[in-house]
């Protein structure tokens, strides 16, 4: 089945086109800043064949609509007709409690996405604008939701209520919902591929790093903890989010700057994390220029970056009862050397032993032969996972 996958944010799109019998990408792209002056759709096709394309692209209907004319143009696209397009998943930050899994899209569906936009405000609402434009380009195509909250649904009560007054829950569904599901899905299922074992028996940390950033504890299959919660603000030390901290301390903060709401919001969401403490990026590759250079801010942040996502892999070990494999993903996850080594440092009394030559060569498994925890590098593959549970989805309503 070939499958348009989108990713709707305020202002741009990420999108592939997948052929799910071959899990292989015919082509990708990314239309930007939608509604802005240098409006543009980056576009590449499997064989390497790439174009950009300015224009005036005000809206995510238009923008869909450049999408599916680059698919669909003779020079650059890899199909000949709109009706190859048999299927469109949309990944979907945000599904509150209401979404356990994958699902088709229909009104009802968008009633509820609507209804927990207060969960997601940032989110939510382009995601239901790229539902809302795919559907009146695509009619008759059928269209599914795959959930960021949705792989964490499972965790346990111990994991996913806060210490606050019950009621508060009840009322408000304040509770950890966790995010980047899809990717943590992906890679401990693919962890466990590689180990050889079906991942019902098995005990795996997932580690998605990139400008966001989160854990998963998945036990026999099942996310039972996550380091993002109501929000994905909580957990990790990110390019720009403080992750863990004293929920005191934000309102000290508020006082003593005049702070409001949402300028309280801007300063924990795009001021702090990596850039906040070394003050000039929230790129790890610039931040580890700088540890070359000793820069000391740099060095702070570097390492308690590194020292927050340790202390997550001994808390996650310790909520299982054992672990079996470690596995590191996203942008930094897959590409920083650097921090792969200084978390897996001295984590010999956990069974996890790197070894140096595997990782600096960027290999699967950087494991050393005698670790007994395996350790993997594994590039997600969000898109893919979105685009097969929607030919699954569509393929079981035509059959």
């Amino acid at each position: 089945m070939k499958v348009l996958v989108l990713n709707c944010g305020s202002s741009s799109i990420k999108y592939q086109f997948i052929e799910t019998d071959t899990e292989t990408a015919l082509a990708k792209g990314i239309v930007d800043r939608i509604g802005m002056s240098g409006a543009v759709l980056s576009h590449s096709r499997h064989d390497g064949d790439s174009i950009k394309i300015a224009g005036e692209i005000l809206d995510h209907q238009i923008a869909i609509e450049y999408v599916v004319a680059i698919l669909l143009s003779p020079t650059h696209g890899v199909i000949k007709d709109i009706h190859e397009i048999e299927a469109v998943g949309h990944r979907v930050v945000h599904g509150g409690e209401s979404f356990t899994g994958s699902v088709l899209i229909n009104d009802e569906v968008i009633k509820v996405l609507q209804d927990n936009i207060e969960l997601a405000p940032l989110h939510n609402p382009p995601n239901i604008k790229g539902i809302q434009a795919a559907t009146r380009l695509l009619p008759d195509v059928r269209q599914v939701g795959v959930f960021d909250t949705a792989f964490h649904s499972k965790m346990p009560p111990r994991s996913y209520l806060y210490g606050i007054p019950y009621e508060l829950y009840k009322k408000y569904k304040i509770r950890r919902y966790g995010f980047h599901g899809t990717s943590h899905l992906f890679v401990s299922r693919k962890a466990a591929d590689l180990i050889g074992k079906d991942i019902s028996q098995l005990k795996i940390i997932t580690a998605h790093l990139g400008n966001g950033c989160s854990m998963a504890a998945v036990d026999n299959g099942i996310s039972v903890d996550t380091t993002m919660g109501f929000t994905p603000l909580e957990g990790l030390l990110m390019g720009t989010r403080s992750g863990d901290l004293d929920p005191s301390l934000i309102l000290y903060i508020m006082g003593k700057e005049g702070l409001s709401l949402n300028e309280a919001g801007t300063l924990l969401n795009k001021h702090s994390g990596l850039i906040g403490i070394s003050g000039e990026s929230s790129d790890m590759r610039e931040i580890l220029a700088s540890v070359k250079d000793e820069q000391k801010r740099a060095i702070y942040a570097f390492e308690i970056f590194c020292y927050r996502i340790k202390k997550y892999i001994g808390a996650y070990t310790a909520a299982m009862g054992g672990l079996d494999a470690l596995v590191f993903t996203g942008g930094i996850g897959e590409n920083a050397t650097e921090v792969r080594e200084e978390v897996c440092k001295n984590m010999d009394f956990l069974g996890i032993k790197l070894d140096k030559l595997k990782n600096e060569s960027r290999e699967i498994q950087i494991s050393d032969n005698s670790s007994k925890v395996k350790v993997f590098r594994i590039p997600t593959n969000e898109e893919l996972v979105i685009a097969m549970d929607t030919a699954k989805i569509v393929d079981g309503l035509v059959h």
